[in-house]
């Protein structure tokens, strides 16, 4: 195939030929491709198989008492009416047009419906991302106003004349344990913050607790994850702060062999 041929194959005169489109001029070239090269002539027929099926697909049959009224009109008026002779072939071929370009339309009208349904789909699918973008910054800009509050609830209570700093030191069986504890007695809030601890087996872990006249109250386990300020709860009248080594899970009481670190507290 010539390059000639495929650009003429390539641009829209054969569509608008078979649409009755086209001009005077663009008829005559048409026409004289399909008599001259046997591609077109291939080309041309396979379009117009497609389009009658798609004509005939698209078709509305009429009903047959319509034709017969039909008929008999045009009977009762032969006599009065000179009855003009039409070429059936022209109308055959305009009616095919007609029905052609009809198909076309519809076609055309499926089409461009489906790509606005698509882009309709697209575009809600886009809003949604950007709603769900949104809350997920809400909810992140919530959590850090959360923890800005903390922070500086925290560092009013450091600040407070009445808040009592202890630095906990750790014994002969952790010498390299360090924490310290910030107490308020008037506001009754208590602090901790952990420094260093050192390592311990899985089954094992390090717990706070403070020290009354009677009993041990546990105020929590401590770990490596706790090196900023942690609240932990205030217990009235306290006598001293006691870290232990304990298992992991037991929460019973503490012993003074246990013990690690421990420091009294200003009464």
């Amino acid at each position: 195939m010539n390059d000639k041929i495929t650009t003429f194959l390539n641009s829209d005169l054969l569509d608008k030929y078979l649409l009755g489109q086209t001009t005077s001029k663009e008829t005559e070239t048409v026409e004289s491709y399909i008599s001259k090269y046997p591609e077109v002539d291939r080309v041309y027929n396979n379009m117009q198989s497609q389009l009658e099926l798609v004509a005939q697909a698209q078709a509305i049959k009429a009903p047959k008492a319509a034709l017969n009224s039909i008929m008999d009109a045009l009977e009762e008026k032969a006599t009065e009416v000179p009855v003009i002779a039409l070429n059936k072939t022209r109308i055959r071929k305009k009616w095919f047009q007609l029905s052609v370009a009809a198909s076309v339309v519809a076609i055309m009208f499926a089409g461009t419906s489906y790509i606005f349904f698509q882009q309709n789909k697209m575009l809600k699918i886009e809003n949604q991302k950007i709603a769900d973008e949104i809350y997920d910054r809400l909810d992140d800009l919530d959590n850090k106003n959360r923890r800005l509050d903390e922070i500086m609830r925290q560092m009013n209570q450091l600040n407070d004349p009445e808040t009592e700093k202890y630095i906990i030191n750790g014994n002969n069986r952790a010498k390299n344990l360090k924490t310290v504890a910030y107490i308020n007695p008037k506001d009754k809030t208590s602090m901790i913050d952990v420094v260093s601890l050192p390592q311990l087996p899985e089954e094992q872990c390090y717990q706070i607790w403070a020290e009354l006249e009677d009993k041990m109250v546990n105020l929590g386990i401590l770990g490596e994850a706790d090196r900023q300020l942690k609240s932990i709860p205030y217990t009235e009248d306290a006598l001293a702060l006691s870290i232990t080594i304990e298992q992991r899970g037991s929460k019973l009481s503490a012993t003074k062999e246990n013990s690690v670190a421990e420091i009294t507290l200003n009464k």
